[in-house]
């Protein structure tokens, strides 16, 4: 016969195998299938793995830029990084949670030293100012062509669209006006709203606690510095910076510091106030500049040409009346 050489069993169908009486699985093979449960058991879970070093590596130090070795709770939420701790492994540094955010300015942990910014800056670390904020103060931004928060929101989604799935860092967040309609949009994997004052900070997580879908979402609140921003470079997928250019001390600094965190394709959006008139002739900028000293009102052509020579591409914008949108790429 043909097949009377072969084994019965190499003749079975693939789909009906009978491991019983296979050869290589007898009962005195050391190959026994308990011992292969085993095995598999104790392989460790590569998802487990790959998550942890990605919540590690998401901050980085103020001083250093070296991403930050995080101590506590896993998770990207309020509850879980407030009880967790992070540290540089380069410098040394530690940084802690601030009751209700993350401080990870150079200056956290400073005993004597405090620092002081530009007057336009240190009045939104006012309590009062920061209570107010949401209650009448952004309000008024309507008188000079401010859509609304609502309307303002769904053009910066549009800008976004490049985004979505990444990490998202809302820019002198405020009360977290925007931080919040980001969170809970779905939209982004993560969100941190990121601002330098205390006061605003406290409000946005006054705010939040009133929803508990907001409290356990992906959203950080972080104390920093917009000319020194505590991520990785080429790690970030998008900026928000919503009524926020006219008070940073060195727009050129914040907007080159935004460059470096964002990596290649990543979308840098922001509001501002312009300034009345983009005729003015250069020679009077000077002196109109000496009387809107508390704040730095640009051009629509000055905020592009900020833009193009920090290196971000694909500039395009929205302007109403003295409100204008404006969005940029990483090459």
């Amino acid at each position: 016969m043909a097949f009377a050489s072969y084994s019965p069993y190499s003749l079975r169908p693939i789909d009906h195998p009978s491991f019983s009486k296979c050869p290589s699985l007898r009962r005195n093979s050391q190959f026994r299938p308990s011992g292969i449960r085993a095995t598999v058991a104790l392989e460790p879970d590569s998802s487990t793995q790959l998550q942890n070093p990605s919540e590690v590596d998401l901050f980085a130090c103020a001083v250093c830029y070296e991403p930050l070795i995080r101590k506590g709770p896993p998770g990207f939420n309020l509850p879980a990084i407030y009880r967790s701790g992070f540290k540089c492994p380069k410098c040394k540094k530690s940084y802690s949670s601030k009751n209700v955010y993350l401080d990870l300015t150079v200056t956290a942990g400073a005993k004597e030293y405090d620092e002081f910014k530009p007057a336009r800056t240190e009045l939104f670390r006012s309590p009062l100012v920061s209570f107010l904020y949401e209650r009448g103060w952004r309000q008024n931004f309507n008188l000079s062509g401010f859509p609304g928060p609502d309307e303002e929101f769904k053009m910066a989604q549009e800008y976004f669209k490049p985004a979505e799935g990444g990490l998202l860092v809302d820019v002198s967040c405020g009360s977290g006006l925007f931080s919040r309609k980001f969170a809970t949009s779905g939209t982004y994997s993560r969100v941190v709203a990121l601002d330098f004052s205390e006061n605003m900070l406290r409000q946005c997580y006054d705010f939040i606690k009133q929803d508990d879908t907001i409290l356990n979402s992906n959203l950080a609140l972080v104390r920093a510095d917009v000319s020194r921003l505590p991520f990785s470079s080429g790690s970030v997928d998008a900026v928000h910076a919503g009524a926020a250019l006219h008070c940073w001390p060195s727009p050129s600094n914040a907007i080159a510091e935004i460059n470096r965190i964002l990596r290649s394709g990543g979308v840098f959006v922001g509001t501002t106030f312009l300034r009345d008139s983009s005729s003015t002739p250069a020679i009077l900028r000077p002196f109109r500049q000496r009387v809107q000293q508390n704040y730095t009102y640009l051009t629509k052509e000055e905020i592009e040409d900020l833009c193009t020579s920090c290196g971000l591409t694909n500039y395009t914008s929205k302007v109403q009346q003295s409100f204008i949108m404006f969005s940029a790429q990483k090459p």
